[in-house]
């Protein structure tokens, strides 16, 4: 099944105003993008990688220490905690290995990785092990490096380069939860994951693709049980699926849309829509979070009685499909069915008390 049209990723050359973005895109919970959106921006001349971007930014923020995401599974970066570690890493280290990129290319030949070895920065994990030079490099990506964290200043590592970034007008009024740097020196994936905020994805410098499916398709998406620390995350590898442990997952093209942005793009991702990012060489973006509307009006105090309207809706759902296939097989089927339907009742009654 196709996504129908009021679903699909809309293009805008023309920046919308605040208005015609709430009431025209915000409203619709779709995504879209607004080509040339950040080209005015200083950090768009300021961080360009080809035009001495690297240097600037040596200069602004090369003696910080950023949180990095280190995973021996790259360039796959899975949301899941087992799968990556959170490293402090001096951001110089890691605009030497842009810079290696850049003058090198990353062919790995015998004479560059010599060059790359004589490097005496490295990182150890937490398990006390020690990566250096190559090695290191392929497996670090700065991700969600916070430039602007409304929740705890002190947790903006790169707040001065946030003179260099424009709130686009569009979101005039939006309480921002977060502004963050995202910069990979190698070709990266993220997992595919959804968010619990709005997202606007700012590319600064190169180049990224991203798949994106709507919340309906969470059931060909497998997500992570809602217990676990990225429950927000799927479960399916995005290499070499096994369909016999997730069969929905057949359909997962059906559901999806696929855009490349390009530097001075953005992408409005909406609140709950799943997204996978392919990032190329040395890609370096902004994005922006704030809470949707949807969220800042359900009031706490409310919070059961939404998850109990949900739960109904989904087991009307099911005992519409229930009595349908009943009308097409046999009559004695039926009476073990509702049994069933009576037990998914009752475990929903069990999973919201534990939930609120």
């Amino acid at each position: 099944m196709s996504s129908s049209s009021s679903l699909q990723i809309h293009r805008f050359s023309k920046i919308p105003s605040p208005e015609e973005f709430a009431t025209q895109i915000e409203s619709k919970n779709a995504p879209a993008v607004f080509t040339g959106c950040v080209k005015e921006w200083k950090a768009f001349s300021k961080w360009n990688v080809l035009n001495g971007g690297l240097d600037y930014l040596m200069d602004m923020v090369g003696s910080s220490v950023v949180g990095a995401m280190l995973s021996k599974s790259a360039p796959v970066f899975y949301g899941d905690i087992r799968s990556h570690e959170r490293v402090p890493l001096p951001f110089s280290t890691f605009l030497g290995y842009c810079k290696d990129i850049l003058q090198y290319g990353d062919d790995g030949n015998d004479s560059i990785s010599q060059l790359r070895k004589q490097k005496p920065e490295g990182l150890v994990t937490d398990h006390g092990d020690h990566l250096v030079g190559e090695e290191s490099r392929k497996q670090i990506y700065l991700a969600q490096v916070p430039i602007v964290n409304a929740e705890n200043d002190e947790m903006a590592q790169l707040e001065c380069l946030r003179e260099d970034i424009e709130t686009p007008g569009f979101l005039e009024g939006k309480v921002l939860a977060a502004i963050n740097l995202w910069m990979n020196s190698s070709r990266t994936r993220s997992s595919t994951h959804y968010d619990p905020h709005h997202n606007l994805l700012c590319i600064i410098s190169g180049h990224k693709q991203v798949v994106l499916w709507p919340p309906s398709a969470c059931s060909v998406l497998y997500p992570l049980p809602l217990y676990g620390e990225a429950s927000n995350h799927s479960a399916i590898p995005l290499e070499n699926i096994n369909f016999s442990l997730y069969p929905r997952a057949k359909s997962m093209d059906e559901y999806s849309q696929k855009v490349t942005l390009h530097a001075g793009d953005a992408l409005f991702i909406p609140e709950g829509w799943f997204h996978q990012v392919d990032s190329g060489d040395i890609t370096i973006a902004v994005n922006f979070w704030w809470q949707s509307d949807m969220m800042s009006s359900m009031l706490e105090h409310m919070d059961a009685y939404y998850l109990r309207r949900l739960m109904k809706r989904l087991t009307d759902k099911e005992m519409d499909r229930i009595e349908c296939f009943v009308r097409l097989r046999l009559p004695w089927i039926k009476k073990w069915l509702m049994q069933v339907a009576s037990l998914v009742m009752e475990m929903q009654v069990i999973l919201t008390k534990i939930w609120i």
